[in-house]
């Protein structure tokens, strides 16, 4: 068992005392659930890694070829181990369900810039309050320094594609790109497994199924959660179609059934197992946290810079609480803007939204934001 696992039981606990709450009854782990998170972070993605090692294998075969197969879509006339990987995934399970697919993206999309928000200062910025999974980021050096804002904006048009219309049907953009980061993620683990120096006795498969799950927990559990603190209105049918749209969304990227949320009570008891067995904090947290407070400082000038900078610290201190932002080593600031969201969503998300055509109205605002913002490109 790696040491990471429950390394600071007492700080585990401490940091996951809000999720154990929310869990409710029951939501400390048996003896059999404990067992299955210590096998998962020695567990990897099996179907891409077989893919990985089919290229490698084959010297007809290069590493740009595989690019070129998964950008050429799951109907394309491919090699033999790429037709081999999508014959994998274009079965969907059983459990799927296309019209909570259709409702689930749509609600991501009509939560407009409070999504960016909190996927950039509650889940990204949570998920690093825990050195769980932070070592292979760093060494790929793509969340430190100038690469910090590129990064959100790849994942940002990742998550525009997989939450489109249509966007996680086979011939979807959102589906290709999730494909096309599940074997990225493969590859970085061939190559950080292969290093003689990765520390297996205390971190284990370096992207393994415990982290790529929690992951997954804090871009839908977390999620919500932290919508509903910024005073988005979440109905129980829309938070019921978003779990199951990042439930396919994470099987699709490789996340073994056991580990899929499939509905927030899970979730809440899943993220809260994860956490609390995750190792606290470290120098790489430290270090990421910092780099994505800071990331609009090559980009914005004058006093936007210090604004931009001052409400990331702000939103983050409503997000996450003083205590995560000590663990961070950020300084917290006053909830100015986050109050100030709680405020606008009581007009627009708990007002207009609920009206005849509200829904319209918040997609539309949505998009313009997402077009007029330093991550939309534009």
């Amino acid at each position: 068992m790696p040491t990471r696992f429950g390394a600071d039981r007492a700080w585990g606990e401490r940091a996951a005392a809000p999720l154990r709450r929310l869990a409710g009854r029951g939501a400390q782990p048996t003896e059999r659930e404990l067992a299955a998170l210590r096998e998962g972070l020695m567990r990897r993605d099996e179907t891409a890694a077989a893919l990985v090692r089919a290229v490698r294998d084959d010297p007809a075969l290069t590493i740009k070829d595989l690019h070129r197969a998964l950008a050429a879509g799951i109907d394309a006339d491919v090699p033999e181990p790429v037709k081999v990987f999508f014959d994998a995934v274009r079965e969907r399970p059983s459990w799927v369900d296309d019209r909570l697919l259709a409702r689930g993206a749509r609600a991501c999309r009509a939560y407009g810039m409070d999504a960016g928000l909190v996927l950039a200062y509650g889940s990204l910025l949570g998920g690093y309050r825990t050195a769980a999974a932070l070592e292979p980021l760093v060494r790929t050096g793509r969340l430190t320094g100038g690469e910090t804002l590129r990064r959100i904006k790849e994942t940002s048009i990742w998550w525009r594609a997989v939450t489109a219309p249509g966007g996680l049907d086979t011939d979807g953009e959102g589906f290709r790109l999730s494909l096309h980061v599940r074997v990225m993620h493969a590859l970085v683990n061939e190559r950080l497994a292969a290093d003689p120096g990765w520390d297996w006795a205390h971190r284990g498969m370096p992207i393994n199924q415990y982290d790529q799950a929690s992951t997954l927990g804090v871009f839908s559990t977390s999620f919500l959660l932290h919508l509903r603190l910024l005073g988005v209105r979440v109905t129980r049918r829309d938070g019921r179609a978003v779990m199951h749209l990042w439930s396919y969304i994470g099987w699709l990227m490789g996340v073994d059934e056991q580990w899929l949320p499939l509905d927030e009570r899970r979730g809440r008891r899943l993220l809260y197992h994860f956490l609390a067995y995750d190792p606290p904090p470290d120098g790489n947290s430290v270090a990421l946290a910092r780099a994505l407070i800071h990331m609009y400082d090559d980009v914005a000038v004058g006093w936007r810079r210090v604004y931009e900078r001052e409400k990331a610290l702000s939103v983050s201190t409503w997000l996450l609480g003083r205590a995560a932002m000590r663990d961070l080593g950020l300084p917290p600031r006053l909830p100015w803007y986050g109050l100030s969201r709680v405020c606008a969503n009581l007009v627009m998300s708990q007002g207009i939204g609920r009206l005849p055509g509200g829904r319209s109205l918040l997609l539309a605002r949505s998009d313009r934001q997402f077009a007029n913002s330093v991550v939309g490109g534009r």
